[in-house]
């Protein structure tokens, strides 16, 4: 096949870019060609699987895919059937600096009312927020304002603007506050950096007027706000490290599409292996 496909004029590495098919399992369909593989079946739901999940699943959520499927599978099958066949996740971990909207005390800096306390069994008692900026194509950048629940890690409200004005912070905000009215249970605390968006007059007054407490991460400290740290480091890691730099237009369009898929299909182990939003409707259901 690759004598073929060099005589034609085609290189192999572009062929199977285009059939979307990773060029190590090529080489191992090839080697093994004519022997019986009785995993064969089981390969080519990996492959299925692997390529549904936009090649962001590793090898532990494989196995829990399939398992959800019925198959009782241990993962160091999965984790060397995927060695064999050269499926893994091609994405990868990059520092790049940290927006950062610090101008000092502009505002009102509230005390730090989560104190790393992440975790809360109460749907809407804990949310927290940042802003994360990424380069695009040409000169632009975009600018992420996501509002995170630490019950069941759902992003419940965002915006995304090419500059980081008030209104990136406000939007998601009024959402969440209409949602808080509807649904919470339990006093809503909301918790950022002191960045000057969430020390403005108008930021503070509107969380005032809806009985919705305010925290803040102490200077510099990032740990105080890991758990939107760590969203962001999953999304950039899943959907933007290692890819081509795009217009803000199809940038947003990713993004939009990607806190979609978290939201609703991702997997959580903390989670029983659900997704945050099948997470919090399977515990509403057994609530009721």
């Amino acid at each position: 096949m690759a004598f073929e496909l060099k005589e034609e004029g085609f290189r192999l590495k572009d062929v199977l870019l285009v059939v979307g098919i990773p060029e190590a399992t090529y080489h191992y369909h090839v080697k093994n060609l004519g022997k019986e593989d009785s995993d064969l079946a089981l390969k080519e739901r990996i492959t299925d699987l692997f390529k549904k999940f936009y090649e962001r699943y590793g090898y532990k959520r494989i196995t829990r895919e399939l398992k959800d499927l019925g198959y009782d599978i241990n993962h160091k099958k999965v984790y060397r059937i995927m060695r064999e066949l050269g499926l893994k996740c091609v994405k990868f971990m990059r520092k790049t600096r940290k927006y950062n909207s610090y101008k000092g005390t502009v505002g009102k800096v509230a005390k730090n009312r989560l104190s790393r306390r992440f975790n809360t069994p109460i749907p809407l008692q804990k949310l927290v927020t940042d802003i994360t900026e990424f380069k695009c194509l040409g000169e632009e950048k975009l600018y992420l304002n996501p509002i995170l629940d630490l019950y069941n890690g759902e992003v419940i409200a965002f915006e995304m603007k090419k500059r980081p004005t008030l209104d990136i912070v406000m939007k998601p905000l009024k959402e969440t506050i209409e949602i808080i009215k509807n649904h919470a249970t339990y006093r809503t605390t909301i918790h950022s950096d002191q960045g000057w968006h969430y020390q403005h007059n108008q930021w503070v007054r509107t969380l005032k007027q809806n009985k919705v407490f305010q925290s803040m991460s102490r200077k510099a400290t990032c740990a105080d706000n890991a758990s939107m740290e760590n969203f962001f480091g999953i999304l950039k890691q899943e959907m933007y490290y290692g890819e081509a730099l795009v217009s803000y237009e199809e940038l947003k369009r990713r993004i939009e599409e990607y806190i979609y898929w978290y939201n609703h299909e991702r997997s959580k182990e903390k989670l029983a292996g659900l997704s945050p939003v099948e997470y919090r409707t399977q515990s509403s259901q057994s609530a009721a």
